[in-house]
């Protein structure tokens, strides 16, 4: 099977190359770049379009087994496929836990076939319960690539000391949410002024710094690698400046809606803008920019969060915490960073494909001859409104339903085929 890409602008930070050619895939892997090369049995016309390694999001949720209502895994792997990702790595916290091989097995038997390959994440602790460890040994041989509690803050300074410990033994990655849960409380939003001004109860932004600041301590104490997932404060961001200074092999994540929006969105979208860790405030946005720009922050992930209209549309005190953003990320940040000279096409790439590929150990997607060939291909000149005709997801709680964006994936090529986002 080959594929032909015709007159598109490739686009690799990593490999260092940047020019308009011709680019074929033979038997899964670029066989040729450059100029008049043979057409194959598929042919993509992608003059004007932008072709770059294969998007990687090391944090999605995709809600199989146990809520299938909000998404299911082809459900989801169909949004990343339309948001132009070929790799997602999906967070244990479904019901019940990914905590057992067979369960991890399961699901990835599940996702087999798919244009778009899910990777799967094994929960740190039984249940997620925050006092046993779980198996690493048996999780990573049947295929976990981390370990992480997230979406609950683990309590308990023994069990994270112990679990960056246990995981040396098998090269596993513990992947932090950061949260301490008795600070965090009862909050729905961040706790400031616009928290008061809403009459709203807030989070501190010590429950997140006060973790990190811990899980960093029993790092420096025990060694190990450690990813901070969402980080959301500039406190967080200068904890992890010094542990890197330091030599402590900690990475760190930012979502795109931290990067885009502030505390102040709650008081016009309510519930939608409602989220964990919460939208902080502008100073915070323009410092985790600021990371992003300069590398101390490795990854962009979106912790693509479906829920329900239903229960999204409960109020901030009931809501569940989340967004969805497989279908947006690309797209949102394009325009609102690259397009307003925030932040480099570059840097946005690779923090959307090598920079997280290196981070979790997964195989390198490079735009080179001889290279496996997972790319992704975008339409920078499109122009699309997000809304519920225009989403591939089971959830529409976008935060940013009514925008409309610049840049739209056309497709993924993986496989040694090439997959086009479907009308």
């Amino acid at each position: 099977m080959r594929v032909d890409v015709r007159g598109a602008r490739l686009f690799d930070p990593a490999a260092g190359l940047d020019r308009v050619a011709d680019l074929l895939v033979e038997d899964g892997a670029i066989a040729a770049i450059g100029h008049g090369l043979p057409h194959g049995d598929e042919t993509v016309e992608a003059e004007g379009a932008l072709v770059t390694p294969g998007l990687c999001d090391v944090h999605v949720h995709l809600r199989e087994p146990g809520q299938t209502h909000k998404e299911d895994i082809g459900s989801g792997l169909r949004a990343a496929l339309a948001g132009g990702f070929t790799d997602v790595c999906a967070m244990p916290n479904t019901k019940p836990p990914i905590d057992e091989p067979w369960l991890l097995g399961q699901v990835l038997a599940r996702a087999a076939g798919h244009p778009v390959r899910m990777h799967q994440i094994a929960a740190m602790t039984k249940g997620q319960a925050g006092a046993e460890l779980t198996e690493f040994g048996a999780l990573r041989e049947a295929g976990a690539v981390a370990f992480s509690d997230d979406g609950h803050g683990v309590a308990r300074s023994t069990v994270m000391r112990l679990a960056l410990q246990y995981a040396q033994a098998w090269d596993a990655l513990i992947v932090s949410h950061a949260e301490d849960p008795e600070l965090a409380g009862a909050g729905v939003m961040h706790e400031g002024q616009v928290s008061y001004r809403l009459g709203l109860p807030g989070q501190p932004r010590s429950a997140e710094s006060s973790i990190v600041a811990r899980d960093l301590e029993l790092l420096r104490d025990v060694g190990g690698r450690l990813h901070v997932a969402h980080v959301s404060t500039k406190e967080t961001l200068a904890l992890i400046l010094r542990a890197r200074e330091d030599g402590l092999q900690v990475s760190a994540e930012v979502t795109p809606h931290h990067l885009l929006l502030t505390d102040e969105a709650v008081a016009k979208m309510g519930s939608r803008a409602k989220m964990n860790p919460p939208l902080r405030t502008a100073s915070d946005r323009d410092a985790l920019r600021k990371a992003l720009r300069e590398g101390l922050i490795d990854c962009i992930a979106t912790d693509h969060a479906p829920h329900s209209d239903r229960e999204k549309e409960q109020g901030m005190l009931s809501a569940p915490f989340g967004v969805i953003g497989l279908e947006t990320a690309f797209s949102s940040l394009y325009t609102d960073l690259v397009q307003e000279g925030l932040l480099s096409l570059e840097r946005l790439v690779t923090a959307l494909t090598a920079g997280p590929r290196e981070r979790f150990g997964l195989a390198p997607s490079v735009v080179r001859e001889g290279e496996a060939a997972r790319l992704s291909v975008f339409d920078l000149a499109a122009r699309w409104t997000v809304g519920p005709g225009a989403l591939r997801s089971r959830s529409g709680n976008s935060a940013l339903l009514g925008r409309s964006l610049k840049a739209r994936a056309l497709g993924i090529i993986t496989e040694g085929r090439w997959h086009p986002v479907a009308e």
